[in-house]
């Protein structure tokens, strides 16, 4: 009988020693990963030069309130955002589009606006040519 319980406690002791010795190998690959994988995505220049500005828009959402809303479009280059530019008047067309189908309740919130953000991304990504949009930004926004 004690024979069993020095065995069992002896595979107990092994076991958790091979758990342990595991876990610590996968902490120090991960550690050892994160270090090399540095994302080297555009710097705030690079994105500054891409964006366009959407000059604030008024208009009214489906119920009788209106909103006023300024946007920054960033693309991902420089031609995309000159071609952004020579479309402002679509892209504003369609931003005065959407929002007279929402009402304050669908712009409530991150998640209100995220969805607008994602919205305006696709639609707009359908009209371009040159260069994809990367991210809709909402630099002003007020609803009365």
């Amino acid at each position: 009988m004690k024979s069993k319980n020095k065995l069992l406690t002896i595979m107990l002791i092994i076991l958790v020693s091979i758990t342990l010795v595991g876990v610590i190998a996968l902490l120090l690959i991960f550690q050892l990963n994160k270090g090399d994988k540095e994302e080297t995505g555009p710097t705030i220049d690079e994105i500054v030069e891409s964006s366009v500005d959407i000059p604030e828009i008024t208009t009214n959402l489906s119920t009788n309130k209106f909103i006023r809303i300024s946007l920054k479009v960033q693309t991902d280059s420089t031609k995309a955002g000159e071609e952004l530019t020579k479309r402002d008047f679509q892209v504003k067309d369609i931003v005065i589009t959407e929002l007279s189908e929402m009402t304050p309740e669908d712009l409530e919130g991150k998640q209100g606006k995220a969805n607008f953000q994602s919205l305006l991304k696709a639609k707009i990504n359908e009209l371009m040519d040159e260069g994809e949009v990367q991210q809709v930004y909402i630099t002003s926004y007020i609803i009365q």
